[in-house]
């Protein structure tokens, strides 16, 4: 016999006949023999359970007669089955357990044991399933049944409580948000379910819900309880707003569900636990992406610093070094290359990812292997954190790489996949007829998920039989190919060609002529290069030859795409379409309107064509084409000068300049590029005479290249080479009527007065350039001027105007997706916040902008954001923490940053020194300090140097010298035009209290003016 309890009572016999046990005490009678579980329960216990206080005449008697009555009942079900029922004194016991309830039981005992989230949640779902309804649900209302009811019900959420853990695991975010939301209104207190509800929401892209959810929980348990969430669930809350919860990366999204892999999925999820690189290898068509992707995504949890996928097929070709490789990674990354990190490209990728929980995932490594090789050996050694999965058709062959081999899939999986793409719908009757010639069809096709996917595009047309029927036709040649032939030439060629074989000449030529693309291509682009049309295109996206995706952008498989590159040779028009190529590319870039209006979304649109533009510029230099390769990258240098792409750039320019017979006035301009792109990367040698040699290449001269030099000198100090080149570029532009020209020169000339202490005409350039740019629709523009306006803002002590300007440019920044110069905003107005003494939020501001400035891999603005950070904790107090900060960046800022820098940085450690009472250190840090400043030439930097001299020469008894430092720190000031704001007197005022404290004999006529004003 069966008995179920998850719902109303059921009763059936062994083969699943339904038994009805109609009088109601029997079956209440029965409902409380299970409710025990085969425990004797006492006659009395029974008595007062069924009848309560209305008993019978002789209760004794009647409960036998009902015992009677279901020993019957179940026999003339099953016969001997009345023997379930036992005299057990002091009373009687069910020899059965509710059948549903253990094996419900028993499927949650294999799931909590279960590691792998897939079998885990497959158990959970079959285990929920055997619910028909609330336990006892006939019998809910009575107090015998009521300890087991409530056993089963907390059994059964958490059954649900860990199946949303399961699917969490495995991505189900929006759909587990929508269902756990009625959960979590039905059990508002449970932590468990809020948990993964704000998990869900957070994976969902809806962090806010998340928080509030939490809000919700907090107040109820205050409410309620007095009581306050639990430590995880805080926790979790805690790295929701701190937004360290695994949510960066770029993971494409599942267009069909991934077959036969599960297993696999769960086995390299775990060797990622253990082994910092997995490689996996196969031949092509395996499915080596898809798996790769997939265990990415089981991962993420574990990498809350980002999973990134690099697909080194869509832009870098064979023979590319290790450099351009660590170039390319850091570009799907988005770290920038001008970040003031001196080494190569693989080094400040290094530096980048260094103490990073990140996985990445290096995809078709096969052409780029040696490389990678060298690239990754060097990662995982320098720093510990970073895991890497990698696919490859041969191991990468480095130390600690384990190898996992991808198998094709085994002839169910095969059939099942088959079977989902070619659309035969599931179930016996359909499946009968077609079982043989779908198992011939993946045997011939030997289990290679890409080739099934194909053969399954001919489904609709031959259907299955002829399909298979086909196949020794076609694969007669291949039947006598070379064993040791490439596996990709031994079965993806021949179904390839199948599949070519029935399209149209149109089809045919639009086919092979989209090989031609890197990462997919636009319609427009698909209808220049390659004479598409959208009929032709939808034909070959029904037929799975070409991946349709948003935009819409149309791309082909890797092995497709390198089939059409043969056929475009086999065609005669590899080189024409090539060309093609190159030239829509060239021309792409140089329309876009990347100093105007559509700013933002053209460097988007060249951000999403990176892989054709590399290919272009591949093709031209190959093909020897000075001019397309210099008109090329001479439209995307503006590009990669906004991008913070130097080093990419400059190699880009030096192959574009390498190849000879070039207009030399697009060499000129590309020549300019390349020296300033130089300097950008921190290379200022001989910088004086590679700017002469640059300006001497142009017939007249070129205000362009006068400005863009002059603002490249900008990170050296040359205030004399920048002044020149900015008037020689202002009287140019001015000349021709180039207010794009003007405004960039006026802001640059602008920043430099600002350096100068040249305030009155950092003013007027700034707000001439901010009106120019504002005309000009230039966001990049508008927060040059305003960076440097909100400066002299705050050097005046307007803060409140400072802020504004401030504001508006970081709005500006992150628009255009610049998040260098939105960290260097988010410092500017970290220090109008400590100015205003909110030291609060003038470090939330700082810490915000520092983190940006890690994520960007940009050392300049993490020591613009760090210094805030340190200037606070010497306001509090806390001169320990402020020394730290500081000390960590002397050295850099001595070999990068160069003389305002170090003048800084050392009249902070002085000040530093004298609150503890070290006259003798901060006498001679102030010394070099002052040294620093002097070089500078900027009168405000020299004053904060004596200023810092005043104080350490006060501490040391030396009065009269110290007086006389500050009216020399004041006249600076006077003379700049910038006295010293209320805000920034804190350590004058202290050094004058000093002063004025100072025994009488030691007075001068220098301090006068401190010893008469009246004693603190």
């Amino acid at each position: 016999m069966r008995f179920g309890v998850l719902g109303p009572l059921d009763v059936r016999t062994g083969d699943g006949t339904p038994v009805k046990v109609a009088d109601r005490k029997v079956r209440a009678l029965l409902a409380d023999l299970l409710a025990h579980a085969g425990q004797a329960v006492p006659s009395d216990r029974l008595i007062d359970d069924l009848w309560g206080d209305d008993l019978p005449a002789n209760p004794s008697a009647t409960l036998q007669a009902r015992v009677s009555q279901l020993r019957r009942t179940l026999d003339d079900a099953e016969p001997g089955a009345r023997a379930l029922v036992e005299k057990a004194p002091p009373g009687y016991r069910l020899n059965a357990r509710p059948g549903d309830a253990a094996r419900f039981e028993e499927l949650l005992t294999e799931a909590r044991a279960s590691e792998g989230p897939v079998t885990r949640a497959a158990l959970l779902t079959d285990a929920l399933s055997l619910w028909r309804g609330p336990a006892y649900a006939d019998f809910a209302d009575t107090p015998f049944t009521a300890p087991e009811i409530t056993r089963l019900d907390e059994l059964r959420l958490a059954a649900v409580e860990a199946q949303a853990e399961a699917r969490l695991e495995l991505g189900d975010h929006e759909a587990l948000a929508a269902e756990l939301r009625a959960l979590v209104n039905r059990h508002p207190l449970r932590e468990r379910f809020r948990a993964s509800y704000m998990r869900a929401l957070y994976g969902a892209g809806r962090p806010a819900e998340a928080l509030t959810t939490y809000e919700d929980l907090r107040r109820r348990l205050s409410e309620d309880l007095g009581a306050d969430p639990g430590p995880d669930l805080a926790d979790l809350h805690l790295s929701i707003l701190r937004r360290t919860l695994p949510a960066s990366g770029n993971l494409p999204a599942d267009v069909t569900p991934l077959i036969g892999r599960d297993a696999a999925t769960d086995e390299l999820a775990h060797a990622l636990t253990t082994a910092r690189m997995v490689t996996l290898t196969g031949p092509g068509g395996v499915g080596k992406t898809r798996l790769a992707v997939a265990v990415a995504r089981r991962a993420r949890e574990r990498h809350p610093d980002g999973v990134w996928l690099v697909a080194l097929d869509e832009g870098l070709k064979a023979g590319a070094s290790a450099d351009e490789v660590a170039s390319f990674v850091a570009g799907v990354l988005g770290l920038r290359d001008d970040a003031g990190i001196p080494g190569g490209p693989a080094g400040r990728l290094g530096e980048a990812l260094r103490g990073k929980r990140v996985l990445l995932v290096l995809d078709n490594c096969e052409h780029v292997v040696e490389p990678v090789a060298r690239l990754v050996a060097g990662l995982l050694r320098d720093a510990a954190e970073p895991r890497v999965l990698a696919t490859s058709r041969e191991p990468i062959g480095i130390s600690g790489e384990r190898l996992w081999n991808v198998p094709p899939l085994d002839a169910r999986d095969a059939a099942e996949l088959f079977a989902e793409r070619a659309g035969i719908a599931p179930g016996p009757a359909s499946e009968a007829g077609h079982r043989a010639a779908i198992a011939d069809t993946c045997a011939r096709l030997d289990g290679i998920p890409l080739a099934l996917e194909l053969a399954a595009t001919r489904v609709r047309a031959l259907g299955v039989e002829e399909l298979a029927a086909r196949l020794d036709d076609r694969f007669r040649l291949l039947s006598s190919g070379a064993r040791d032939a490439p596996a990709r030439q031994r079965t993806l060629r021949a179904l390839i060609d199948w599949s070519w074989e029935p399209l149209g000449e149109p089809e045919r030529t639009v086919l092979r002529r989209l090989a031609a693309h890197s990462g997919g291509c636009t319609l427009e682009a698909a209808e220049e290069v390659c004479g598409a049309d959208v009929g032709v295109l939808a034909s070959l996206v029904d037929r799975s030859l070409v991946v349709v995706g948003d935009g819409p952008r149309y791309r082909l498989l890797e092995s497709i795409a390198a089939y059409g590159v043969e056929r475009l040779r086999e065609a005669g028009e590899y080189k024409a379409v090539r060309r093609a190529h190159a030239e829509y590319y060239t021309a792409l870039a140089e329309r876009a309107d990347l100093r105007g209006p559509g700013q933002r979304e053209a460097l988007r649109a060249l951000r999403t064509e990176s892989g054709n533009l590399r290919r272009a510029l591949d093709a031209a230099v190959e093909d020897g084409a000075p001019d397309l390769a210099l008109r090329l990258v001479n439209a995307m240098g503006w590009a990669w000068f906004l991008w913070g792409r130097p080093g990419e750039a400059r190699r880009a320019f030096g192959r574009a300049l390498a190849i000879p017979g070039g207009d030399p006035a697009r060499t000129a301009v590309a020549g300019t590029w390349h020296t300033g792109f130089a300097m950008l990367e921190g290379d200022g040698r001989d910088r004086d005479e590679r700017c002469r040699d640059a300006l001497a290449a142009y017939d007249e001269k070129d205000p362009w290249a006068a400005w863009f030099l002059g603002f490249v000198r900008a990170g050296f100090g040359d205030l004399d080479a920048i002044e020149e080149l900015t008037a020689r570029a202002l009287e140019g532009f001015r000349a021709a009527g180039d207010a794009w020209g003007e405004a960039a020169t006026l802001a640059t000339r602008a920043a430099q007065a600002l350096s100068a202490g040249d305030l009155p005409r950092a003013g007027r350039d700034g707000d001439r350039a901010m009106k120019l740019f504002r005309t000009a629709g230039d966001r990049w523009g508008r927060l040059q001027a305003t960076e440097t306006l909100g400066v002299l803002a705050e050097v005046t002590g307007d803060y409140a105007r400072a802020a504004e300007l401030h504001e508006s440019g970081l709005r500006d920044a992150e628009e255009l997706g610049l998040w260098t110069e939105a960290s260097g905003v988010l410092s500017r107005l970290g220090r109008i916040a400590l100015l205003t003494g909110d030291l609060d939020r003038a470090d939330e501001l700082h810490e915000r902008g520092r983190r940006l400035a890690v994520r960007e891999s940009h050392r300049r603005m993490e020591n613009f954001a760090e210094l805030g950070l340190a200037l606070a904790a010497r306001r509090r107090g806390r001169l320990d923490e402020a020394e730290t900060i500081l000390r960590r960046w002397l050295d850099w800022c001595r070999d990068i940053d160069g003389a305002p820098g170090i003048a800084f940085l050392l009249a902070e450690l002085g000040f530093v020194a004298e609150l503890r009472g070290d006259a003798d250190q901060a006498l001679g840090l102030h010394a070099e300090g002052l040294a620093a400043a002097r070089a500078t030439g900027n009168p405000r930097a020299i004053a904060l140097a004596l200023e810092g001299t005043a104080g350490a020469l006060s501490l040391a008894g030396r009065h009269h010298e110290a007086a006389a430092s500050l009216d020399a720190a004041s006249a600076a000031r006077d003379a700049a035009g910038a006295p010293l704001p209320a805000a920034e007197r804190g350590d004058v005022d202290r050094i004058e209290a000093r002063l004025r404290r100072g025994p009488p004999q030691t007075r001068s006529a220098a301090m006068s003016r401190y010893w008469k004003l009246p004693p603190l």
